[in-house]
Parts: C-alpha cells; sequence; structure tokens
C-alpha cells in the first residue's frame, strides 16, 4: 500500500489507474503459472471481477480491508516485491523482505517466502501513522482503509467500544498475527504488533492478542 501511495505521488501509476483481473500467476522459481485457489482467500466475492479492469485504489481497499489474497498478488506484481523491500528498508525495517505472492507453492517449498518481525511491522504502520513519508491527504486515506478493516478479533477486540484503531491482519493454519494503530481519546496514539506462531486454536490465538492487547491499552492510557 505504502508502495503504491508512493507510485502515485511520484506520478509514477495514478491510484486511479486501472489492472486486469486474473487468477493465473508466475512461481518466482521458474516463471510456471500457478492459480489462486478460491478456497484460500478470505475474499471470495472479489473472484466474480476476474476478467474485468479494476482501479488500483479499489484493490488496496480489499487487499486491506478483506485481506485478498487475489487483489495482493495483482498488487504485488505492479508494485515489484523488490521496490516494495528497498522501500520497507529505507523506513528501518531491515528484517522485512517481500519475495512473492500468495500460494506461490513452488517458491514456498524452496523456502522462497517473504519475512517480517513484530519490530519491523511496528516501524511500517509507525510510518503511516506519522505521516512524514507521504502527503498528509495519503495518510488520512490509507489510516481510512486500515479503520475499515474486517477482521477485527485480535487487537481491536482488547480495546473500549468505539476506539478508532487501524489494523492489518494475517493468518494461515497455526499463524496468527495483527498490526495495529491504535487512537485513544485521552492518550496519544500508539502502535502494537502481536504475532502469534504455533497456537493450537486460531480462536484461541485471537483471545490471547485480544487480551494483550487490552495490557497494553490499560498500561498506555493509565500511566
Amino acid at each position: 500500500m505504502i508502495q503504491l501511495y508512493l507510485d502515485h505521488e511520484s506520478g509514477v501509476r495514478p491510484l486511479e489507474s486501472k489492472l486486469l483481473v486474473k487468477r493465473t500467476f508466475s512461481s518466482i522459481v521458474d516463471g510456471s503459472p500457478f492459480d489462486l485457489p478460491l478456497d484460500s482467500d478470505s475474499d471470495t466475492a472479489f473472484y466474480g471481477r476476474v476478467g474485468e479492469d479494476v482501479p488500483i485504489q479499489e484493490m488496496i481497499d480489499r487487499m486491506i480491508t478483506w485481506s485478498s489474497n487475489l487483489a495482493t498478488n495483482l498488487l504485488i506484481e505492479v508494485a515489484d516485491a523488490k521496490r516494495v523491500t528497498r522501500t520497507v528498508r529505507g523506513l528501518g525495517a531491515d528484517s522485512m523482505e517481500v519475495l512473492r505472492g500468495v500460494e506461490d507453492l513452488k517458491a514456498f517449498r524452496a523456502g522462497l517466502s517473504n519475512t517480517t518481525t513484530a519490530r519491523d511491522l511496528g516501524l511500517v504502520m509507525g510510518a503511516v501513522a506519522e505521516g512524514t513519508l507521504l502527503s498528509a491527504a495519503s495518510r488520512e486515506q490509507m489510516l481510512d482503509i486500515l479503520q475499515r478493516q474486517h477482521f477485527r478479533d485480535n487487537i481491536p477486540a482488547g480495546l473500549p467500544r468505539g476506539t478508532a484503531v487501524a489494523n492489518k491482519t494475517g493468518w494461515i493454519t497455526g499463524i496468527n498475527h495483527d498490526a495495529a494503530i491504535v487512537f485513544p481519546d485521552s492518550a496519544e496514539p500508539y502502535v502494537l504488533v502481536v504475532m502469534l506462531r504455533g497456537h493450537p486454536a486460531e480462536d484461541g490465538g485471537a483471545a490471547f492478542a485480544a487480551g494483550l492487547s487490552r495490557i497494553v491499552w490499560e498500561y498506555h492510557v493509565g500511566r
């Protein structure tokens, strides 16, 4: 999202420009084609747009708010994984590497996967919150997208009802992550990242993240 907003502001590619929605992508291992399976995606509705030209802005929204694998792969292609990695490294996220899109099983078997840490995700979310990287208008648009996140069972679930929070989740079997910017009414905003691996139950992992979020909230607001 940050890379695409940078491209928009620099005139490289307006967010209003359109991309053809497709389901077939190329493995980074050997260029062989693979299809995104519908049942692996949390945003199955977007597959109904295959064959259409859709604005980048709308794809960003689906990538964030519905965690769309299809939108993610399309946007990684146009943003270029290497450029994205250089951008986040420039923010200080020196352990974050973006190599590929979702469901590239050949790459996965070859040990080629995207990597990050809680610290690095915190730096990236902090860059969005501080707004020094992009214009005020772009900052507000990105925060608006993040605040319309549909998946709220982790960090947001531990906050008082009505608290403004901009978050992005990520999960696969045994993995449950959430990164958020929290906006208390009575204190400064803060960034919280919770990354869980190996929890036996997905709902239990979400409950743990929510409980930790509550502890951090009480400390931050009450100190």
